[in-house]
């Protein structure tokens, strides 16, 4: 019997994949970062909907917020990111 719950978390499972297969094809550098940032909100969404609530918040402040931050300074101060 398909729940709600299994299509919310086929549906969670699937954003995750496309944007993970999207942070190593796009060719713009902010466009990738903004696709790993999207891959760990996803992960993070999925830790939630598995009741581990500590790990989702965890996951939300370093993998999506902090390292989301990082890379995008650091693209700034290395002056990256002009591909054409």
């Amino acid at each position: 019997m398909i729940t709600p719950m299994y299509i919310l978390n086929m549906l969670i499972i699937l954003g995750i994949v496309v944007c993970a297969i999207l942070t190593v094809t796009l060719k713009k550098t902010l466009s990738c970062i903004i696709a790993l940032a999207a891959t760990g909100a996803f992960v993070s969404l999925e830790f939630i909907v598995l009741q581990a609530p500590d790990v989702a918040i965890a996951e939300a402040a370093v993998g999506v917020v902090l390292t989301t931050i990082v890379f995008v300074v650091g693209l700034k101060k290395t002056g990256g990111g002009d591909e054409k």
